[in-house]
């Protein structure tokens, strides 16, 4: 009877746990060709570029946060950082920065 209800409960919480994020480490492609790596650090996501002008710039810095990532990323031509969101579908990461939450920006990443 134990056992049952160990099993029942298990399955109970495994139902109810919130959905994990899709990895989001790895080399992707972004929307001007640049290839940016993405890796863990210090319980966090840093968003590099490995190509282009603006090689080896830490662009963003994400945290898993529900099904998705939530953090800042940086524009490296203006300079400029904003609140930041990426969600992954598959092979493709939907990156999206805000300036005060409702001037937005989005562009879809490519897993290579």
């Amino acid at each position: 009877m134990i056992r049952k209800l160990i099993v029942a409960g298990a399955l109970v919480a495994a139902m109810t746990a919130p959905a994990l994020a899709d990895p989001i480490e790895g080399n992707w492609k972004t929307k001007s060709g640049e290839t940016a790596a993405i890796s863990a650090c210090g319980g966090s996501y840093c968003v590099t570029l490995k190509t282009g002008k603006h090689a080896g710039k830490r662009i963003g810095k994400m945290t898993a946060k529900g099904g998705g990532y939530s953090g800042t990323i940086t524009d490296p031509a203006k300079d400029k950082t904003y609140s930041g969101s990426a969600s992954i579908s598959g092979n493709t990461m939907k990156m999206k920065g805000c300036v005060l939450g409702v001037l937005c920006r989005s562009e879809n990443w490519a897993k290579m």
